[in-house]
């Protein structure tokens, strides 16, 4: 994908090591972020090579997130959509609502005194809405047809275009995309490929006026992805320490960015090393282990349920049980060896 302007890229040095909160964006709610030297590199990496950016990682690591530091950093707009085993390529591009057609195809046939004609009324662009990529292919164009999709129902007001997008341009997240059947990242990496793909009587190209799309495609790794699919992407691995020491202090880190001021770093240190032993346990049995999403809850368990820190420091043991064992196996003895 060749963008016809130059792309900016983060300040890795500037940036690294530090937090900030994320704004909203596109639906979804402000968040605390942590910035590393490794992560901002794989988004550089993605925007230089000009290819999608894979992200691999276990569930609760910010892989979802990444792609909202890129928007946040790279000043772009932001687009996304959480697929899953009931997802077409061409839902990543746009929808068709085919049930909503229907239905004003029975209400057409009993209102004789509709002005407009059957045709015009029932015309497929009618019900089609924009995805993703075409947002962030054709963000003017997008727009319009939003604005069609939208009065067709009745709406005063459709999606705003981001300030300009165009000139900006877009980061794009595809979330689980292990979920899908394999012709939807096939079918992904064909349209980014050829920098264009089809819709209801038309074609999306690339945009003119901004830099290409930053595709960020997260995996939990549920499926095997297929292996064209990787070689045309930059892959970044979310790191989880598998030593104690190490594993704490990653989680701490993560810790006091999002409660900063409000829990006291034993907490943060005690909770993390439950994590750490109950992780250990998971793995013995063969079981999901608990992660860095497990051990932000546990804590925003005991900060709103707790008052002292020793109030907190018990709420931990008591509360540990639901946020970390989440397996019945994990509340019974471990069988031993033979």
């Amino acid at each position: 994908m060749t963008g016809p302007t130059p792309i900016s890229f983060i300040d890795v040095a500037a940036r690294k090591d530090t937090d900030d909160t994320l704004p909203e964006q596109c639906g979804l709610p402000p968040v605390r972020h942590r910035f590393d030297a490794d992560s901002l590199h794989a988004i550089n990496a993605a925007l230089a090579a000009e290819r999608p950016l894979l992200v691999r990682g276990e569930p609760g690591t910010g892989k979802s997130q990444l792609a909202r530091t890129a928007a946040f950093l790279l000043d772009r707009a932001f687009r996304w959509k959480v697929v899953d085993a009931q997802t077409q390529v061409s839902d990543l591009f746009y929808s068709f609502d085919a049930v909503e057609r229907l239905a004003q195809a029975q209400v057409a046939g009993t209102n004789r005194g509709e002005t407009r004609s059957v045709a015009e009324l029932l015309d497929e662009l009618n019900f089609v809405r924009p995805g993703p990529l075409w947002w962030a292919f054709d963000a003017e164009g997008a727009a319009k047809q939003d604005a069609r999709y939208q009065a067709r129902s009745g709406a005063t007001t459709a999606t705003e275009l981001p300030r300009d997008a165009d000139r900006r341009g877009f980061v794009v997240l595809i979330d689980e995309i292990d979920k899908t059947d394999s012709s939807v990242p096939n079918g992904l990496l064909e349209a980014l490929g050829q920098s264009t793909f089809a819709v209801p009587r038309g074609q999306v190209a690339l945009p003119r006026k901004g830099p290409a799309p930053l595709v960020v495609i997260t995996t939990n790794e549920e499926r095997e992805l297929p292996s064209a699919f990787i070689r045309r992407c930059m892959v970044f691995q979310i790191p989880v320490p598998t030593g104690r020491t190490e594993l704490i202090e990653q989680l701490v880190a993560r810790g006091r960015t999002h409660f900063r001021r409000a829990l006291d770093e034993s907490l943060l240190v005690e909770a993390a090393e439950m994590v750490f032993d109950d992780r250990k346990a998971a793995r013995e049995r063969g079981l999901p282990p608990p992660g860095q999403a497990e051990y932000l809850d546990l804590l925003r368990a005991v900060q709103r349920l707790g008052v002292s820190t020793d109030d907190r420091s018990a709420l931990l043991r008591s509360i540990r049980r639901f946020a970390l064992r989440k397996h019945q196996e994990l509340h019974e003895p471990a069988s031993k060896p033979q």
